[in-house]
């Protein structure tokens, strides 16, 4: 069986949709001072790997547990959940079908509790 991520075309298809992801985030104001002086190469990098692992990709995610990542930045709920739709925007634009961005969301949904710290 196919998984999600060799559907919507694989590390490539994850890689755009990740670089339509960050022009959302960067160009929100609400979101965007919280990648004040971030590595975004790095960030890119991390969430390619992490977005490929919750489609299916066999590589392996090597970044830290969601909670310790993310304490620190104090994020508020309604912050996660833009971002949550700025990657649904994204895959939308990158022609992922309803569906699988449907699947894709709910995939994410339990990870708000450890993300959300503010």
């Amino acid at each position: 069986m196919d998984t999600i991520f060799e559907r919507i075309g694989g590390a490539p298809a994850v890689a755009a949709v990740v670089d339509l992801f960050y022009e959302r985030v960067l160009a929100d104001p609400e979101l965007s001072p919280y990648f004040t002086g971030a590595d975004l190469g790095a960030l890119k990098a991390h969430q390619r790997a992490f977005v490929g692992q919750a489609l299916g990709a066999t590589d392996p995610y090597p970044g830290r547990a969601m909670r310790e990542a993310h304490g620190p930045l104090s994020i508020r709920g309604e912050d996660f959940d833009r971002v949550v739709g700025h990657l649904a925007s994204a895959l939308t634009e990158a022609g992922v079908d309803e569906a699988t961005i449907g699947t894709i969301a709910g995939a994410l949904a339990p990870l708000k509790a450890d993300i959300v710290t503010g």
